[in-house]
């Protein structure tokens, strides 16, 4: 068996590779944690938002759910989750990505009033 430490130019290689790979681990366990913070907010901003809730036409036909944490859920007679996707909401505009790609839009009249694709929501 042979001993690395009489050969100093490999020991330091050794060395440098061993403490690049800890700073890259740290440095990911970072990006990781500051991923997770701005992510934590974002929750946060939804939970307070105040189109959070539920959204049903008049006739019940259709429902939206407007979940906390930026998904909806879409209910369509008896069919429940008939589609589900993530939307956000800027000012008094909402936008919506299907998780199949559809994408749509709507607005809120106000605080208890959607209209979106042609049909007008309210809150429950």
């Amino acid at each position: 068996m042979r001993n690395i430490s009489a050969r100093p130019v490999l020991l330091l290689s050794a060395a440098t590779t061993l403490a690049g790979t800890a700073i890259g681990w740290a440095a990911a366990d970072g990006l990781n944690a500051g991923q997770s913070v701005r992510q934590q907010t974002s929750e946060d901003m939804m939970q307070q938002h105040p189109y959070v809730g539920m959204w049903v036409t008049d006739d019940g036909h259709v429902r939206h759910e407007l979940l906390a944490d930026g998904r909806y859920d879409e209910a369509r007679g008896s069919r429940e989750s008939a589609y589900r996707g993530r939307y956000e909401v800027t000012g008094s505009h909402i936008e919506y990505w299907d998780d199949t790609g559809f994408t749509a839009d709507g607005d809120f009249a106000d605080g208890n009033t959607l209209h979106h694709g042609g049909m007008v929501f309210r809150r429950k």
